[in-house]
């Protein structure tokens, strides 16, 4: 029997299981930041500014019962962020020192809940299938309180695939295996190339050995990431974190520290990304800092903002190290007619040094190896929270019978 005719297999039967009690439902949220940001200097050198809306996303889950369930997520950022969003030491999809719209249909999966019932006991297996996020590394950072992406976003996660994740959770402990294609989008519209999917895989363990704590350990094996054909070189990626939500003194408290390793050309380009960042709600007040050391590959540009696509391992020029502290603030509940209004700023330090022998020079192209980043905004929300962009079926429940984000200040 076929993979796929397995899976309508467990989906039927858990859709017919459950049919006489089962209620469709459905929940959504939306939300959008509109912000002013700049950085001095950029690349090119001097200092650059302007106004964006970033995030826009609305969010709909839906289903029949407890089993059955849709889960879609809309990205407008091609409509409002064309030529990306300014973030020094961004990079990925063709985009540098700028962050890459997402796809518009950023996840669009269908999940199969339970599917064994009683069969396997207290123990939880669900099958998802569609696109999204394959099982590695922590969650996207849309869904963290930091406002700029960290440069490790193309480390940390693995995105916009087409995946078949299976899940399988008993108690503390969830395990995730999945299936995806390797290539990465190049523009908003485009869709993953359903003729490589299977040629990468990932699995992800996920433990809470106590309440508020959560480690990850995962590993991925992704072919030819960045030459849409498959004619590119693979990555070796391994990733670890842990993530902390408790109350202190009646105020929420959240932490998260993850290390991150992609390995490429059969190891000889090797990237390494340290991240720790927080967050502490008081009352309407929230404060976060982020720390970040990250090294990122230095690639054939073609603009400023812009590098060579497709992307081969002789179009890396070198490697350069970016450290970077970022502090920002938010104040919360203020509403105007159902529309969840947050002011809030950020600000970025950093610096950025070469580590390898490469080609590429950093004081030729920003002028100084030292910069800073500023954003200042109102993020717009309705309906629920955020997600865990990346956890779905079993994991998607453990996430949600041990947390509760709006409680935490954690979008």
């Amino acid at each position: 029997m076929s993979s796929l005719a397995l899976l309508g297999l467990l989906l039927g039967g858990a859709v017919r299981d459950t049919s006489a009690q089962a209620r469709p439902w459905i929940r959504w949220s939306a939300q959008a930041i509109t912000a002013w940001g700049g950085a001095d200097p950029v690349p090119g050198g001097g200092r650059l500014d302007e106004i964006r809306m970033v995030q826009p996303v609305v969010m709909v889950r839906a289903g029949w019962g407890p089993r059955f369930s849709l889960l879609g997520t809309l990205d407008l950022e091609g409509l409002t962020l064309p030529d990306g969003e300014l973030t020094m030491g961004g990079w990925g999809e063709g985009f540098v020192d700028r962050r890459h719209p997402h796809t518009y249909a950023h996840e669009l999966l269908l999940t199969g809940n339970d599917l064994l019932g009683r069969a396997d006991g207290p123990a939880r297996f669900s099958l998802t299938v569609g696109k999204g996020f394959a099982p590695f590394g922590t969650d996207d950072p849309m869904s963290r309180p930091a406002l700029r992406f960290p440069v490790n976003h193309h480390l940390a996660q693995i995105l916009e695939r087409a995946v078949a994740i299976a899940a399988f959770r008993r108690g503390a402990v969830t395990a995730e295996a999945g299936l995806f294609n390797g290539d990465e989008p190049e523009r908003p519209g485009q869709w993953p190339r359903i003729g490589r999917f299977g040629d990468s895989w990932s699995g992800r363990l996920t433990g809470a050995p106590t309440p508020g704590l959560e480690l990850q350990g995962s590993y991925a094996l992704v072919h030819s990431p960045e030459h849409r054909p498959g004619a590119g070189t693979d990555q070796d990626k391994w990733s670890a974190s842990a993530r902390w939500e408790r109350r202190i003194g009646g105020h929420p408290l959240y932490g998260l520290v993850e290390w991150a390793r992609t390995s490429e050309a059969g190891g000889f380009f090797v990237f390494h990304s340290f991240l720790a960042e927080g967050a502490w709600t008081v009352g309407r007040h929230r404060l976060h800092y982020r720390f970040e050391r990250t090294e990122r590959p230095e690639e054939e540009r073609i603009s400023n903002f812009r590098s060579r696509r497709p992307h081969l391992e002789n179009s890396i020029l070198g490697t350069t190290r970016w450290t970077i502290h970022s502090l920002g603030y938010a104040l919360g509940g203020l509403e105007v007619g159902g529309v969840r209004l947050e002011p809030l700023g950020e600000v970025s330090a950093g610096s950025i040094v070469r580590v390898d022998s490469g080609l590429f020079d950093v004081a030729t192209l920003y002028g100084d190896h030292r910069f800073w980043s500023w954003s200042l905004g109102v993020r717009l929300a309705a309906g629920g929270g955020m997600h865990r962009m990346g956890r779905y079926g079993a994991a998607a429940e453990a996430v949600d019978s041990r947390e509760h984000r709006h409680d935490m200040g954690v979008r």
